[in-house]
């Protein structure tokens, strides 16, 4: 069963950095696609970033490219979104989440309903 965990939210004033992790149950050096997705309030869920197993190829949304960073760390089996120069506007429920990698070209830049592993989430605020 896959398991994912999230921490590393919290509030911080509009310019500042977050750095959330990703722990998870399986081998993220194996068969799957891992994804930060977001949540504002009255907002539908959006993928932020992601990333195929085994490359070093980066999916992002318009609104987050330069600003934040995905990366994993196989030995911690843990994946990372580093957040810099945040905006009020990022202010959102992030949730980690996994799908399994069949090898089709981008399908690791779906959308939620492509994923079916998902964390608890944490909470980014950020004030202006």
């Amino acid at each position: 069963q896959v398991e994912l965990s999230e921490s590393g939210g919290g509030s911080v004033q509009a310019g500042g950095s977050l750095t959330l992790s990703c722990e998870a149950s399986m081998h993220i050096s194996g068969t799957y696609c891992l994804g930060w997705f977001r949540q504002g309030p009255g907002k539908a869920r959006e993928r932020v970033a992601a990333m195929p197993p085994g490359s070093g190829t980066t999916y992002y949304a318009d609104s987050v490219k330069g600003r934040f960073t995905i990366s994993r760390d196989t030995a911690k089996n843990t994946l990372v979104l580093q957040m810099n120069t945040l905006k009020p506007e990022d202010t959102a429920m992030y949730y980690c989440a996994a799908r399994l990698y069949f090898g089709g070209g981008s399908e690791c830049a779906s959308g939620p309903q492509g994923y079916n592993f998902w964390g608890q989430g944490t909470q980014v605020t950020v004030s202006s």
